[in-house]
């Protein structure tokens, strides 16, 4: 199967980004979903330029986003090749205005991300990959850059940490680790921490869903690193009706048994 032209994927996350923008600058209404997650004008926004450009890129690929998740799993089951969106992920942040949250687009073939695209609308930047092809940064308008996990890890080592989530599972986790520095950062970015390098580890040990990891999942492989369950299994997509991932490592450097910290 041809894969599309990651450069057009890149044209519409950034696109959706200028739609939260505009929303982003101005005072705006937070609603809750039924999970009581916050939900606003910017996210709807975001999911109608993401979806329907999608639709006239590539009409034969069904799109999951997390605004219309809804796709019953009789129906869902038999896709083997979807697009996975997150329209805007880290709404926490995006309320608290710190400028840490991402539009995630993901093309997932055969329960793995092939190509990803997280892009960063305050910042500018966008992190995109393919697993095989490379993983890059471009800033703006400028030249994208190649990335790569920092192999071997640096000492201490760097974790990626959320600023809106911390548990005891973590506690317990940074503990066993020994000698660390926390690099925190909101959503998606964590991944993109570590697949430029910037972070060695990133272990996600509380709740998300498949759509806030996927894109940033290729980046990451794309990058030379890997995204996996606790059993250190490449995390998967589309295996279950439930769309909530299991706990999750994120690492460059696999000569380390992070598993043994958990």
């Amino acid at each position: 199967m041809t894969i599309p032209d990651i450069r057009q994927i890149n044209q519409i996350a950034r696109e959706a980004g200028q739609a939260i923008l505009e929303v982003y600058q101005q005072d705006f209404q937070v609603s809750e979903k039924e999970d009581l997650s916050p939900l606003t004008q910017a996210d709807l926004a975001s999911h109608r330029i993401i979806t329907g450009a999608l639709a006239r890129l590539t009409p034969e690929i069904p799109v999951l986003s997390e605004e219309s998740a809804f796709v019953p799993w009789e129906k869902r089951r038999e896709w083997s090749r979807y697009w996975l969106v997150d329209p805007l992920d880290g709404t926490r942040e995006f309320v608290k205005r710190n400028g840490e949250f991402t539009v995630n687009i993901a093309l997932v073939e055969e329960h793995r991300p092939v190509l990803g695209v997280v892009h960063a609308p305050v910042l500018d930047t966008t992190w995109y990959g393919e697993p095989g092809k490379g993983a890059f940064r471009q800033q703006g308008d400028q030249q994208p850059e190649p990335i790569r996990v920092t192999v071997p890890h640096a000492d201490p080592i760097r974790v990626a940490g959320s600023r809106s989530h911390a548990g005891d599972s973590l506690k317990r986790f940074l503990e066993r680790l020994g000698d660390y520095e926390i690099v925190s950062m909101g959503s998606s970015l964590k991944l993109c921490l570590v697949a430029e390098g910037r972070a060695d580890i990133y272990p996600r040990l509380g709740p998300t869903s498949e759509w806030d990891t996927a894109a940033a999942q290729a980046v990451v492989e794309a990058a030379g690193g890997q995204v996996t369950d606790t059993e250190l299994r490449p995390l998967e997509y589309n295996r279950k009706e439930s769309l909530l991932n299991p706990h999750f490592l994120v690492f460059g450097d696999t000569g380390v048994d992070w598993k043994a910290y958990l």
